[in-house]
């Protein structure tokens, strides 16, 4: 096994406590949830798997690097990620918000055509976060052993890390869609979306002043 289970074990448990704090992509995900419901709910936790999937890749491959060493590079990055945060937000709290239809066959009406919007703001806020590279680039690391081969250690850390993220957010999105379906009444509803909807344009805002790390 490339990574001995006692590493593999407080790698798990390290990536749990740092996962279960929520930042903007688990904001995301409750707001979507409470929005649009557990069907499509899930698909913004595929987008938050394949998110971190990617900027655990781009880590490894000097992105991360990059972004640690460019003053430059990560305020793009940055700017494009609160930029798109406070979109979604706009966008959320602009959106009519209609109580859950209770429907006969189980799936919500309308589901496949809010699938793809959900997936994709969730990859993308979660690749477009400067932070999750660099936490990547500095994180990892701390479990290889250097007497092994780096590649096959980090492929098994990252694909822990990508699952635990994909378990956490899934967690939350289904609480968050089972509170939508108790919350019937259509002002509560609305204050609950667009409660998740300022916290998004909040995120969005903080991160504009995320320093890089010295």
């Amino acid at each position: 096994m490339p990574v001995e289970a006692h590493v593999l074990a407080a790698f798990a448990a390290a990536s749990f406590v740092l996962l279960i704090i929520p930042g903007p992509t688990i904001i995301l995900v409750i707001s979507q949830a409470l929005a649009h419901g557990r069907q499509v709910a899930l698909a913004s936790v595929a987008g938050v798997g394949l998110g971190d999937l990617m900027a655990a890749t781009l880590s490894l491959i000097g992105v991360g690097t990059v972004l640690a060493a460019s003053a430059t590079a990560f305020t793009i990055i940055k700017w494009l990620g609160a930029a798109y945060l406070v979109w979604i937000g706009v966008n959320m709290w602009r959106t009519p918000v209609t109580p859950p239809p209770v429907p006969q066959s189980g799936i919500e009406p309308d589901t496949a055509s809010r699938t793809w919007p959900v997936f994709r703001d969730a990859f993308l806020v979660t690749l477009f976060n400067p932070k999750g590279i660099v936490f990547f680039l500095a994180f990892v690391p701390q479990f290889i052993t250097p007497a092994k081969a780096f590649a096959p250690q980090a492929g098994v850390l990252v694909i822990t890390f990508v699952i635990l993220g994909m378990l956490n957010a899934g967690a939350y999105a289904l609480l968050a869609s089972s509170a939508r379906h108790w919350i019937r009444q259509p002002s509560v509803l609305r204050a609950a979306t667009r409660t998740g909807a300022l916290f998004l344009v909040t995120a969005g805002i903080a991160s504009v002043f995320v320093r890089r790390a010295a």
